[in-house]
């Protein structure tokens, strides 16, 4: 696999275009959702809150 030349660079989905900007932004927004989730639970479980 090549290195993309920016971040700039496009690819399609079906109809829409989308950047890889924007889709490693959109991976990055769901990772940290999921973590948070987990978060919640792990709190749920052992009643231990982050600082």
């Amino acid at each position: 696999m090549d290195a993309a030349e920016s971040l700039d660079t496009t690819a399609q989905w079906g109809e829409d275009v989308f950047t890889l900007r924007y889709v490693l932004t959109h991976m990055i927004e769901e990772y940290a959702r999921h973590n948070g989730h987990a978060d919640l639970l792990r709190e749920r479980i052992d009643g231990a809150t982050g600082e």
